[in-house]
Formats: C-alpha cells, structure tokens, sequence
C-alpha cells in the first residue's frame, strides 16, 4: 500500500538534499511536515499541489510550504527516466524560531508564500540546475550556507506564480489523501476513455452523493471539473507535440463529442484549440 504521509529521514543534517532518478514518478499525492524545492530536470507530465493542476516538463522548480500536498505524475507519452533535484527542510533549521531573526527576514516572507505553493519563471529555473547541483555536492557547512543563500536569491524574484487558490486549505488526513491518490491513479489510467462516476466512487467506497461531497471538500473542485481539467491537459500537450488533428486528439483524451470537447478546451485555456497550437507554433519559430 502506498505511504500517504512521508516520513523523512535527516540523519545528521538539517538540509535533505538529494537527485531523484527512476523510471518514473511513484511518489502518490502526499504531504510532509517539511518545506521542499523541487527542480525538475528530465520529465514531463501532470503536478498537483493542493487545488491546482498544471503540465510540467524539464525546468519545472517549485517551493512548497508544510503539509502541502503534492505530487508530479508522469503522462503516458513521456518515456525515459525521470529526474529531478530536491531539497527539504524543517521549520527548526537552525534552531526553533530561527527565521524571526532581522537578517532572515526576506527569507521568511517566502516561507510564508510557500503556504500556498511557489513556481517559479522557467527563464531563472534554467540557470538553477547547476546552483543546486553545487549545494548538493558540498560539504555540509558549505552546502546549508549556499542554502540559505539561495533562498534569499529567491526572494527578490517578482516573476512567481502562487499555485493554489485563496480559500485552498490543506486539510486533507491519511484516509483521505489516501482515497485521493485512488482517484488520481484512475482518471490516469483511465482519462481516454469515458470514467463514470460509479466506478471512480466504489474505488473508495463511497456512495456517489458522498464521494461528490468528499471530492469538492478535498480539492474545492468537482470531480467532473477535475477530469476535463485533466484531460484538456493532457490535449494541450498533445497539440504542441504532435501533428495530430484536433478531432483525433480529443477522441485520445477520451471525449465523444467535439463540440463538448471544444467548449471544455475554451473553458480551461481561454482559447480554441487551434488557436493555442498556433500560438506555440510562432513562440518556437
């Protein structure tokens, strides 16, 4: 059975900092009581932190705040070996309350908007490979002091998106992270085809009316808006990678009417399909 709550080992060191390398992304949708920045360098498919859903790809660098749940879930199209760099930490890295110090103040404030989950632009995540690489090579000392170095660097960064939404809240216990992980491997496994309220809710066994209410109160979206969610994903990567028509791509994610899928399209990305393909297609010429 899948850990729901990770438990992370620190030895001796205040700062767990490692290279993560598989087959793919096994983590399940968890949450830890540490703060984590997460840099990925080979992969690409679908993050979920809290309420938000987004593509990722190479260059992906996140901050995540305490008990913030999150995962990165490879898209069937990737094949190769994932990896990524990551860096976690406690609230006590030098000691309790060490942030509230003047000279870690800006470091604080970011802290603080790692609440809510922190992407940063791809064009300062490109040159962060190698920064991170070093920290990770270093001695111990050197590595905490090149840490908190980079923390204040990230700071002054205006260019940031705050992933989950206001009213978000990370509520979510063992069962219930649990039941969501369930949910989540299904619509993966099952986006190309039509997913019917009954099975995902027997999965879990819940009743329809109450997987509704458990899934709302979980994500603050319905299931339904989730699956579309996920599926348009899923096309808008399809449309920037492949040369396959917009008819043939929505049957791929799964939809049996075209105009539905275009409304839905529409809906999530504020454009037609066609529209976002071209409008990629320019930003690479």
């Amino acid at each position: 059975m899948k850990a729901q709550f990770e438990k992370i080992s620190y030895k001796q060191s205040s700062l767990h900092a490692f290279t993560y390398k598989n087959t793919d992304f096994d983590a399940p949708f968890h949450f830890h009581p540490e703060y984590e920045l997460t840099y990925i360098i080979k992969g690409k498919g679908i993050r979920y932190v809290g309420n938000n859903i987004q593509k990722f790809e190479e260059g992906d660098f996140v901050l995540l705040g305490p008990n913030l749940p999150h995962c990165w879930k490879n898209t069937h199209e990737f094949k190769g070996t994932v990896k990524s760099i990551v860096l976690q930490w406690n609230d006590d890295l030098l000691g309790k309350d060490w942030f509230e110090k003047d000279e870690f103040n800006n470091i604080k404030l970011l802290l603080k908007k790692a609440s809510k989950g922190i992407l940063f632009n791809k064009k300062y995540s490109k040159k962060i490979e190698r920064k991170l690489t070093k920290i990770i090579n270093k001695p111990p000392l050197e590595k905490l002091l090149c840490f908190l170095l980079l923390l204040e660097e990230l700071y002054t960064l205006d260019d940031i998106e705050i992933l989950t939404s206001v009213g978000f809240s990370a509520n979510l216990n063992l069962k219930a992270n649990y039941r969501i992980d369930t949910v989540f491997d299904y619509v993966k496994d099952n986006y190309n085809k039509k997913i019917k309220l009954e099975e995902a809710s027997s999965l879990v066994s819940m009743s329809n009316e109450a997987f509704c209410r458990f899934f709302k109160k979980s994500l603050n979206k319905s299931f339904f808006t989730f699956i579309n969610e996920y599926k348009i994903n899923l096309a808008s990567k399809m449309l920037i990678e492949t040369n396959k028509q917009v008819s043939q791509i929505a049957y791929d994610c799964g939809y049996e009417s075209l105009p539905f899928f275009y409304r839905q399209f529409q809906k999530f990305m504020n454009c037609s399909p066609l529209a976002f393909r071209k409008t990629y297609l320019k930003a690479d010429l």
